[in-house]
């Protein structure tokens, strides 16, 4: 089954950001009420301000990243990707959740070997570790 057409432009246009290394537009695509899970995090983040700051914090840590694979279902995308954060090498997929208007709903990220998940979180915490800390103590 392929996304509906609202949630394909959205992909679409996920792609082109992350081929032009520019998430400027970013909360075009991500609902207001979003929530984006963190593989090394239980609770999730929610919404669209903290959604956004999380993956394009992401973006500025990731090298070489590259998706391999995409599968869709539905208002559903797994996109399989790899990368690496200094000398390590990672493998993870990013699974997301369309509404019904196309926007991203939902956001979640898995990661592997342990070393990668690891490297990925000591990044992040550096890089928006404060802001999301910020924003979840004020909401």
């Amino acid at each position: 089954m392929n996304l509906s057409p609202a949630a394909q432009k959205s992909l679409d246009k996920w792609h082109a950001m992350i081929a032009n290394d520019d998430l400027s537009d970013l909360h075009s695509i991500v609902a207001k009420d979003a929530i984006f899970r963190s593989p090394v995090a239980f609770t999730p983040y929610p919404g669209r301000d903290l959604v956004c700051l999380v993956l394009r914090g992401a973006a500025e840590i990731f090298e070489d990243f590259k998706y391999h694979r995409e599968l869709t279902d539905g208002e559903n995308a797994v996109l399989e990707f790899s990368a690496h954060i200094g000398d390590v090498k990672l493998k993870a997929v990013d699974i997301i959740r369309f509404n019904e208007a196309g926007e991203i709903a939902e956001f979640e990220v898995m990661v592997r070997p342990a070393k990668g998940l690891m490297a990925l979180g000591n990044a992040m915490a550096a890089r928006v570790g404060p802001q999301v800390k910020a924003a979840l103590d004020s909401a």
